[in-house]
């Protein structure tokens, strides 16, 4: 039997919410095994700058940051599961890994 390894990271959860909702309908629909989906570590990307272009006046910061979020789902699939996993609408910003392995 084979597995595929799901792998999807957006900086909006909803979006990464949305597409392991239709993956699970679609491995109850099919009769599938599913694990997951499984939170990864959340990262962090921040940057701090300088509110005043020149470097005159107060010095007071700025402070952005976007967080990544990755969920990680297995699935045993056969043909049928496989070829509507290829099919669920990938949302605009989010990014979707899918590997192969044998089990």
């Amino acid at each position: 039997m084979q597995k595929a390894r799901i792998k999807l990271a957006s900086i909006d959860i909803n979006k990464i919410n949305d597409v392991c909702k239709y993956i699970k309908n679609i491995a109850e629909k099919t009769g599938v095994e599913m694990r997951g989906p499984i939170p990864l570590p959340t990262k962090k990307l921040k940057v701090t700058t300088r509110k005043s272009p020149d470097g005159e006046g107060k010095a007071s910061w700025e402070r952005y940051e976007m967080r990544i979020h990755k969920r990680l789902i297995d699935l045993a699939v056969d043909e049928r599961a496989l070829r509507l996993v290829m099919r669920v609408p990938i949302p605009e910003g989010l990014n979707i890994e899918i590997e192969m392995m044998d089990s």
